[in-house]
């Protein structure tokens, strides 16, 4: 009787530890945000309107406080994005923000290079994001990024 009512109080304690590991809530994780052109377009004037994905791949809210990166096409010198966003983007999830860039020369004729001859356009983004996890500190998240834009049919001027 006694090894039953031992073996009962032990198997308690246990369960009630089990239950205890299991109520400190849900796993909080905080990764590395990153971010990437989503669509550029040639404006009239010369000017870019670039809409800049940022993206968190946390398990909390994150803060896009800073974003100071460079644009480069072919590994040439193209733009300078820099913004204050003040966006709040979910857990795991993205948005948009959108920004007008003045363009470097030779960012302008790659640009119009590639809008001419319907031809894909790779481009590396370079720099930092500063961001902030809910209830964190902000940090500064070192970003490099390769990807390719392409002629969007039917939308001139316009690369995504």
């Amino acid at each position: 009787m006694r090894v039953l009512a031992c073996l009962a109080s032990t198997t308690l304690a246990a369960a009630v530890l089990a239950l205890s590991a299991c109520s400190s809530g849900p796993v909080r994780r905080v990764s590395e945000p990153t971010a990437s052109i989503q669509q550029l377009r040639v404006r009239a004037d010369g000017e870019w309107d670039v809409q800049l994905r940022l993206q968190n791949y946390s398990s909390v809210p994150m803060r896009f406080d800073r974003v100071a990166l460079a644009l480069a096409f072919d590994n040439g010198p193209a733009a300078q994005l820099e913004l204050s966003p003040g966006l709040d983007v979910g857990p795991e999830s993205a948005d948009v923000v959108n920004a007008t860039l003045t363009p470097l020369p030779a960012g302008r004729a790659r640009v119009a290079a590639a809008l001419a001859d319907g031809a894909a356009l790779s481009y590396t983004l370079s720099g930092s994001l500063d961001a902030t996890p809910q209830d964190g500190k902000q940090r500064a998240w070192t970003i490099q990024r390769e990807s390719a834009l392409s002629p969007v049919p039917g939308l001139p001027g316009a690369l995504r």
